[in-house]
């Protein structure tokens, strides 16, 4: 039965279904969000017309509910004079109001009836005019609509008036006031003692006459200034008659909304209008902050998915380095052991053995003693390189024996190996012998081990750079491919190839990388496939 390629293995399914979901619901949520803005964007413009009305007819409240009172404070004492110097004030603040008329009532015995005669004895009308007012007298004998009005209801009020109880705000509004559209008729609220005399007065037969004031204020509704605080919302707002309503207005790209006016300008509307588009650019300006969130989360979301899938990747290519770790540290142990268990067993036949015989076997037992020592040594230098539990011996070491006493090692164990060195500048320099010749052993057999059969050749190089000294190890074997390159010295990794099926456990460079950093120096390498790999070397010199 084959056994399955990989043991531990990644669901790119998975991860891509993970990544399509959070894909899907960025855009669901921001879809969302752009839908409740735009919604939300909308309902301001409905609900934000009642502050529009509230700053544009606010010259007109506090002109109603504090100017227009002001009258009662002359008692009835106005003259024409004055009364121009109170409409010149109003002209003055209130732009909207246009024209003013004063009355000067006059209230008398009704020479028929139960009411007072209530006549006018002087009308003056005030137009405004640059920085003052003019004035004009008009004919007393003709009473017009207002006054009459006016009139009716003040006799109405005296005729009827309780004098133990007074006036409640009610009576006191319908009395005084009269609103119409386009203007305003107010008579001065005459005093609790003026009312008693006019009761007083109902029951006298002698001739008597009060004087009071009375003014209409007529007024334009198109001179009101319209306020619009929320330019982002309301492209136009205009005064428009309440039987307003424009039939060439596409509702699919206009949004329009209106609010009736009060008082004397309620026959007029303040009517809202604007363009969809115009209204999107507001709805982008409040979209963008929640889409940034938005994005923000898909982004955190994204890295967090990233971060666990490098941790499984770390975890799987830990998992596979240890497994193949232990397939090979497992067949390493394997071959000698069987070769001793071999020869051991033909060692403990029942036959006798030859002098010639016993000598091959004894070898055999000390060879791969030797491999099995071997390969415990190096996984125990590992080891003991990783807790720095190792102490650099320095010692004068000669370049040139040095590096021969290896080339000639290798020549004996390898023969049809081409080995041949250069040392340029150096002669002596001070190192830990051991654990250089640790770094030449591992070096030069991963230079015979990866070379092509007939070119199986090793040159090297010893040079100084600038205070350093440079160990180049230079082969033609097999090369090293460019996305590897960052992995040769990882623990228990292996390339795949055809020289790697057998005996390696992944420690050979990985264990030269350790020693040379602990001698404070750098392991470097560069590599083309099928012409090569130079290792280089560089550590301190020390002479």
């Amino acid at each position: 039965m084959k056994a399955p390629n990989q043991v531990y293995r990644k669901n790119f399914s998975l991860i891509i279904a993970f990544l399509v979901m959070i894909t899907i619901v960025l855009f669901i949520a921001l879809a969302v969000a752009y839908n409740l803005t735009t919604t939300n964007v909308e309902s301001e413009f409905s609900l934000k017309k009642n502050n529009v009305l509230e700053q544009t007819t606010g010259g007109y409240k506090d002109f109603f509910s504090t100017r227009v009172p002001e009258l009662t404070s002359y008692q009835g004492l106005l003259k024409p004079a004055s009364a121009g110097n109170y409409a010149n004030t109003i002209f003055r603040d209130y732009p909207f109001v246009k024209k003013v008329v004063y009355y000067e009532v006059l209230i008398g015995n009704s020479p028929v009836g139960n009411k007072l005669a209530i006549t006018p004895g002087a009308v003056y009308k005030y137009t405004p005019y640059k920085d003052t007012v003019t004035s004009e007298k008009l004919d007393s004998k003709i009473a017009d609509n207002d006054f009459i009005t006016m009139a009716d209801k003040l006799g109405t009020y005296i005729t009827n008036y309780d004098t133990t109880r007074g006036a409640a705000p009610e009576e006191i509004f319908r009395t005084y006031y009269s609103i119409k559209p386009g203007r305003i008729s107010y008579l001065n609220e005459p005093r609790s003692e003026d009312l008693k005399a006019y009761r007083d007065l109902l029951k006298s037969k002698s001739k008597m006459s009060y004087k009071q004031d009375m003014m209409v204020f007529w007024l334009d509704v198109h001179s009101l200034k319209i306020a619009n605080p929320y330019p982002e919302l309301y492209q136009n707002i205009s005064i428009q008659q309440l039987t307003y309503d424009p039939l060439n207005i596409d509702h699919n790209q206009t949004i329009t909304d209106e609010l009736a006016l009060s008082g004397a300008f309620s026959d007029y509307k303040l009517y809202f209008i604007s363009q969809r588009d115009y209204l999107t650019s507001e709805i982008n300006r409040r979209f963008m902050p929640v889409a940034g969130i938005v994005l923000l989360i898909y982004l955190f979301m994204v890295v967090i998915g990233w971060l666990i899938y490098r941790n499984l990747d770390v975890n799987m290519k830990l998992f596979k380095l240890q497994y193949d770790f232990i397939n090979n540290f497992t067949h390493e142990f394997k071959t000698p052991v069987s070769v001793i268990k071999i020869a051991g067993s033909n060692l403990r036949g029942e036959g006798e053995l030859s002098d010639r015989q016993l000598k091959h076997y004894g070898k055999i037992l000390d060879e791969e003693a030797d491999k099995l020592n071997e390969l415990m040594n190096k996984l125990l230098s590992f080891t003991q390189l990783e807790n720095k539990s190792i102490t650099v011996k320095k010692d004068k070491i000669d370049v040139n024996t040095f590096t021969q006493g290896y080339i000639d090692t290798f020549k004996i164990k390898y023969p049809d190996f081409d080995l041949s060195f250069n040392i340029k500048d150096v002669h002596f320099f001070y190192a830990d012998p051991v654990l250089l010749g640790s770094v030449f052993q591992n070096l030069m057999e991963n230079a015979y081990k990866y070379s092509h059969r007939n070119k199986k050749e090793l040159f090297i190089q010893i040079r100084l750079e600038r205070r350093n000294i440079a160990f180049s190890f230079i082969d033609k074997g097999i090369g090293i491919p460019k996305n590897e390159l960052n992995n040769i010295f990882k623990k228990f990794y292996r390339l795949e190839n055809q020289y790697n099926q057998n005996g390696s456990v992944g420690l050979g460079l990985a264990f030269c990388k350790e020693l040379v950093n602990f001698m404070n120096g750098e392991l470097t390498v560069h590599s083309k496939v099928n012409e090569g790999s130079e290792f280089k070397v560089t550590l301190p010199y020390e002479n």
